[in-house]
């Protein structure tokens, strides 16, 4: 067994232990039996009542997490010797995980991982919410005037707290699949934006279990006559209050996070969802230490990505230039360091100050890291009023420099999905972009080794004509470097609103390049922690949650402990919590910073200097389209290769079911980008009886 394998299966151990400790916490057993003991094992002088949640709910994560970033700095370090075994059972195995077995409306494509980890959630939680509700039955507790009332409403009661203990295992769970720089995610194969999909099925589980918790409370009161407690801020116990004002941030996250509206007003999601922070310190407020600590893997390893994120974005990105085509599409090229290494279908998050100062919006990767190396490009088509703005800004003549904030790239681990014999790439308007970047891969891979590569369909369908410019994007800039003549490309286009190939004036087809003018206070993309990131990152973790131990021993025996443990006083309940979350982001903030400004110096000079000595060309604009024949270009043989291989249809949707059944081949990998619908079509096709040799490969596109 090598090392690789060895961290892999000791992270799965201990993973399997912290579900058992899940399993078992609500249980008779552990509260009545286990429970005590473990307390007295804990000095209450040193870390108080949280210490059994600290060391079995916590401790497990933040090992799991130091132990997976080592796994993956060897991993990055063994990559090229670890592409041989690409196809070992292994992937054969995880592929058939992968692969969509349910399309359902609310949910989505569902692929048969997914559905194990959804089922296994669902159950977890209602095996807290059915055992907490047993214990409270077996064991009632009849204080605060509760022995006078009647059992129907003692039990509505009990039903209701318990509804909030399942709520906070949901909580537990829904910072993990939104951490961009994770070490977990990447070892059960899964990235940040492919587990979204996650974020919200859990948020969902949050909101519906708070909701009746608080919901149920409320008329509780009503009915034994005590809404006076809505108002209650206990100094020891659990804060009424504060968990009302939580859960009316939860609404408002809830009611602007559907589908609809993320789609149509961005902005209002996008605002309304920043609440997070404040839902979720109310939170903790409202349950006080000991069950903070079961939430805090999640909310710390979070807390530490958002800050590492905040320092990447506080540097000015190095626009290099534009190329604006008609239909509204642009492609955005950054300089970025040697160092900054990226697999293809990533993403890019990008802030525009000039447009608005708090908005970050995510973009496909469109460039080739091995065919670019010192550059980064995205691409993106005009929609809602944000890309809008920066399209008319881009366009504009008088532009000679945009301040630009980056954060990422992030993107999944491997590009195992090119390997297959055939790759069918199947897009609806901008859903193009992300085989930008895959198409580019193939042709290095083609140029660069002696095996062979995956034949490529493209199916693309636009609803003008002018989008097919979208379609010159497929090659970088340089196409030169680009040799066709190795791979077997077929482009089958069609257009879908209009009945045959318009008459265009030449002005109108033009692409224009832009470059700009550099700035001292430009810099390239850089990874925020250095080459070796993984590797800092395990550092971080470890150094701030070590110090954020000593920090809660000291606090807690010499300030905290000599209160608590006076019988006519208690340290207060809120306070105590938030000296938790305090101790926690001075840990993170100071040890993360500290390596965030050494490695910053260790960016190289020359680097620095290549970035901002660069020599601006004039604005030029390209003839037209290659597709329209707009003339000089198609002198280049990767032009022309590309006319050659490119069929458009008017008036017409491809037929998929007949595309996608009519394909050769023993192993022919799918991908499906664009509007929802499209996605659920082709995932439909590939999860049917009559198309074994398709392997849909999933690609999450929620952000």
């Amino acid at each position: 067994m090598s090392s690789l394998e060895l961290l892999r299966l000791i992270c799965m151990l201990i993973f399997l232990g912290w579900m058992v400790v899940w399993i078992v916490l609500p249980m008779e057993i552990f509260k009545y039996n286990w429970l005590p003991k473990l307390a007295e094992m804990f000095n209450p002088t040193y870390i108080g009542g949280q210490g059994v949640n600290l060391f079995f709910l916590t401790f497990p994560v933040m090992l799991i997490t130091v132990l997976g970033c080592i796994y993956l700095h060897l991993k990055n370090k063994t990559e090229s010797s670890l592409k041989s075994t690409s196809s070992s059972p292994q992937k054969h195995y995880l592929a058939m995980m992968r692969r969509p077995l349910l399309v359902i409306g609310p949910l989505g494509v569902v692929t048969a991982m997914e559905l194990v980890f959804l089922i296994m959630g669902i159950a977890l939680v209602c095996w807290h919410f059915g055992h907490y509700y047993y214990v409270s039955v077996k064991h009632p507790f009849m204080g605060h005037g509760r022995e006078h009332q009647k059992k129907w409403q003692v039990d509505f009661r009990t039903v209701s707290l318990r509804l909030g203990y399942a709520s906070n295992i949901s909580w537990a769970f829904v910072f993990f699949p939104v951490t961009r720089l994770s070490s977990i995610l990447p070892l059960f194969g899964l990235t940040s934006e492919s587990s979204i999909k996650y974020h919200i099925w859990i948020g969902q589980v949050v909101m519906i279990t708070s909701a009746l918790h608080s919901a149920g409370f409320i008329i509780y009161w009503a009915i034994v006559k005590q809404l006076y407690e809505m108002l209650d801020w206990s100094k020891t116990h659990v804060s009424n209050v504060a968990g009302e004002i939580s859960w009316v941030f939860l609404i408002a996250m809830w009611i602007t996070s559907f589908a609809y509206t993320r789609r149509k007003s961005f902005e209002v999601f996008f605002y309304t969802h920043q609440l997070y922070a404040l839902a979720t310190f109310f939170y903790v407020v409202h349950i006080g230490v000991a069950w903070t600590m079961q939430l805090l893997p999640g909310i710390f390893l979070f807390t530490l990505d958002r800050y590492l994120r905040f320092l990447q974005s506080r540097s000015r990105a190095r626009l290099i230039s534009v190329r604006v085509l008609p239909g509204g599409t642009v492609e955005m090229t950054f300089s970025k360091s040697r160092d900054v290494r990226y697999n293809v279908a990533s993403n890019l998050f990008v802030s525009v100050p000039k447009i608005s100062t708090l908005q970050w919006h995510p973009f496909t990767v469109s460039s080739n890291d091995n065919m670019d190396p010192d550059k980064l490009s995205i691409v993106f088509k005009t929609g809602g009023s944000w890309t809008t703005k920066l399209y008319k800004e881009l366009s504009s003549s008088s532009l000679d420099r945009l301040e630009v904030s980056v954060e990422g790239p992030y993107g999944p681990a491997s590009t195992s999905f090119i390997k297959h014999e055939t790759m069918v790439l199947i897009s609806g308007g901008s859903g193009i972009t992300p085989y930008i970047s895959i198409i580019r891969e193939i042709i290095h891979e083609s140029n660069t080794q002696k095996g062979q590569v995956p034949k490529v369909l493209l199916i693309c369908a636009f609803k003008h004509a002018a989008d097919l410019t979208m379609l010159d994007l497929l090659l970088p800039a340089e196409s030169t470097v680009a040799d066709l003549s190795n791979i077997q490309l077929e482009i089958q286009a069609y257009v879908t609103r209009e009945d045959h190939a318009p008459e265009h004036n030449i002005q109108d087809l033009q692409v224009q390049t832009k470059w700009f003018k550099p700035s001292s206070l430009d810099s390239p993309i850089t990874p925020v922690l250095g080459p070796n990131s993984w590797l800092c990152l395990c550092f971080i973790i470890a150094s701030s949650f070590v110090l954020f131990l000593v920090l809660l021993v000291l606090v807690t025996q010499y300030h905290i402990y000599p209160i608590d443990q006076n019988t006519n006083k208690k340290y207060n309940f809120t306070i105590w919590v938030c000296w938790d979350m305090f101790l926690m982001c001075v840990s993170i903030i100071f040890i993360s910073s500290i390596v965030f400004v050494y490695q910053k110096k260790r960016i190289s000079v020359s680097e620095e200097k290549q970035v901002k000595n660069v020599e601006v060309p004039t604005p030029v604009s390209s003839p037209g389209s290659w597709l329209y024949g707009g003339g000089g270009e198609l002198e280049s043989l990767p032009y022309q290769s590309l006319v050659q291989a490119t069929q458009v249809h008017y008036g017409g949707r491809p037929d998929l079911r007949k595309i996608l059944v009519e394909c050769k081949g023993e192993d022919v990998g799918v991908m499906a980008s664009g509007p929802r619908g499209l996605r659920h079509d082709v995932a439909r096709i590939c999860s049917g009886c009559k198309a074994t040799n398709l392997h849909f490969e999933y690609l999450s596109f929620n952000w």
